[in-house]
């Protein structure tokens, strides 16, 4: 398979304080491990540029994102909340992140490409239209199926979110629209931020049963998360037959990162990558934009990372 491949050293400068769970090394240590194991050389590095600030208004309120610009400018050290903290490089290192993702997507929509897996920072999932927090800025994932949508008019997408969080700010931007379908497997959360995310929460008006939440009790592994594939999501994203895939890949739900209660191996990730990837060659030529939401635990993250590209790849992992 062709694999795209988004990074850039760029990203590292968006600085958060001593012990903060988000922080550079998490990429550096993602890297090194692809390095390792070979498969940077595998993939397609993609040149970009940042993302103009009338393409983020396409799924955040054109008010919110001057603020995040002026706040960081402003160096005011924090957005949204204490636990999203932010610096005068912070905007331009979001900025760059959402140009790659939407780099990855011309390139798939193209044909250049058939997948892409977007290592980039800060992670995107919780940020609403109108807000920061749990450590986002702009929704990555979001604006990926908005392109795919609006300027290279594939007719459904798929957003595929296995973060351990659930992440309401994606959800919030497409919960009343029937053409993106948003599935999250995430921890249980009435035990765990953000506390949205129940089964009941199922999208609203038109976009009712578009949106569609599978929590999972705290303590659950791999043969609970591939029960839970096998029985709701992946049924789901048959019937809905999207011309395209974004993963919301988050590696927080592996069992050595201690920010929730889940424990999946890397093994599962490419499991569940490899099955996502049959879904996608079925009904959308393959078209696959990966991008990197959590994972706190440097040398897990590089793990799991590395099954999930493997799988991207067309390769097994051990």
């Amino acid at each position: 398979m062709r694999v795209g491949w988004v990074y850039d050293r760029a990203f590292l400068r968006h600085r958060t304080p001593r012990g903060h769970p988000e922080s550079p090394r998490r990429l550096e240590a993602l890297v090194a491990g692809l390095a390792e194991a070979g498969l940077l050389g595998r993939m397609t590095p993609l040149t970009f540029s940042p993302a103009p600030r009338e393409v983020l208004a396409w799924v955040h309120e054109p008010a919110y994102v001057e603020l995040v610009r002026l706040a960081c400018e402003q160096d005011m050290g924090f957005l949204g909340s204490r636990d999203t903290p932010i610096g005068p490089e912070s905007e331009p290192a979001a900025r760059l992140a959402a140009g790659g993702v939407l780099a990855a997507c011309d390139e798939i929509a193209k044909g250049r490409i058939d997948r892409a897996f977007c290592a980039v920072r800060p992670p995107g999932h919780h940020a609403e239209p109108d807000r920061a927090g749990g450590f986002c800025l702009f929704n990555h994932a979001a604006l990926a199926a908005e392109r795919l949508r609006r300027t290279h008019g594939l007719p459904r997408v798929a957003i595929i979110d296995w973060d351990v969080h659930h992440g309401q700010g994606t959800q919030r931007i497409f919960e009343h629209r029937r053409d993106v379908l948003y599935v999250s497997l995430h921890q249980d959360p009435e035990t765990l931020y953000p506390g949205t995310g129940r089964a009941s929460e199922r999208g609203t008006g038109p976009g009712e049963g578009f949106t569609l939440n599978v929590p999972m009790p705290a303590g659950a592994g791999d043969g609970e998360y591939r029960g839970a594939f096998a029985d709701r999501v992946l049924p789901a994203v048959e019937a809905f037959a999207p011309a395209a895939v974004v993963i919301s890949a988050g590696f927080d739900a592996a069992a050595a990162d201690g920010t929730a209660d889940i424990r999946l191996t890397p093994d599962c990730f490419g499991w569940m990558t490899r099955a996502v990837a049959e879904v996608a060659d079925r009904h959308g030529c393959g078209r696959i934009v990966s991008v990197l939401e959590g994972g706190y635990e440097p040398a897990s993250l590089a793990r799991c990372a590395t099954a999930h590209v493997a799988a991207l790849l067309g390769e097994s992992f051990a």
